[in-house]
């Protein structure tokens, strides 16, 4: 009898730790890091499609869109951080409320403009230098299968596939890689967008693929991001899936282990 009381306790202590591992990780996900999986190519070569991240929720305080309202029954936004030019954001699109990753480029009253295919900050071009290629196979990439846009077209499937790199220096000192696929579209050359107050502007570093803040929503674009619609900071690449799976471990990029996102 003695036995079976062991066991029955034993079961239950089982039962208990894995119940209060989950609501310590529920906990965790809830106030302070949130994970996410690249699924698309406008961050390269920043982010990877397969890279899986931690986005960091405290960076900027609590809001409605970074902790739920059951958890955190409070209005507007506790600040914690100012966002910082140049970081990369994972926000809400301000229409469908989907996730979007990228990088910070305007503050509020900055007023923001490409100029063949420069990025032009309250006037003043940002400092840029050449960076060599960018290099990738033409292929399906991801779970939904993407296939990537290149500079070098006709590239055929199975080839290599290639795109302008390019050193970005913005007016902070924050640098970042950004990439080239092909000049004189329009999101090589914008107006002048003035960002309000208590918005921000958004780019990708895939410059030429990624519907970000230079479209306006109507179109597929992001316009500008109110600030409660920050989720939070990416600060640095957990692992990074090569196949089109996430489980495929074998597929996973041996040199993007625990990488800093710059």
């Amino acid at each position: 009898m003695a036995d079976k009381d062991t066991k029955k306790d034993g079961v239950l202590e089982w039962v208990k730790t894995i119940a209060y591992a989950l609501i310590l990780a529920g906990i965790i996900r809830t106030l302070f890091y949130q994970p996410f999986w690249i699924p698309s190519g406008s961050m390269k070569d920043t982010l990877l499609i397969g890279d899986f991240l931690f986005v960091n929720k405290m960076a900027y305080g609590y809001s409605k869109h970074s902790c739920p309202w059951s958890i955190c029954p409070f209005s507007g936004r506790i600040l914690a951080g100012e966002p910082e030019r140049g970081d990369v954001v994972v926000f809400k699109h301000p229409v469908n409320n989907s996730d979007f990753i990228k990088r910070l480029i305007g503050l509020p009253g900055d007023r923001i403009q490409m100029t063949g295919g420069v990025l032009q900050i309250n006037g003043q071009p940002v400092g840029i230098e050449a960076a060599g290629q960018f290099t990738e196979v033409k292929e399906q990439q991801g779970p939904v299968g993407n296939i990537p846009r290149c500079e070098n077209e006709p590239v055929a499937m199975g080839d290599i596939c290639t795109k302008t790199r390019s050193r970005e220096t913005l007016p902070n000192g924050v640098t970042h890689d950004v990439l080239n696929i092909d000049d004189g579209g329009f999101a090589d050359n914008t107006k002048v967008f003035t960002v309000p107050e208590g918005h921000f502007f958004f780019m990708g570093d895939n410059r030429d693929n990624s519907q970000d803040s230079r479209f306006a929503r109507q179109i597929g674009g992001v316009g500008f991001v109110p600030f409660e619609n920050l989720v939070g900071r990416a600060d640095r690449v957990i692992f990074s899936s090569a196949g089109r799976s996430i489980l495929a471990f074998w597929t996973w990029r041996g040199d993007r282990f625990f990488k800093a996102v710059e």
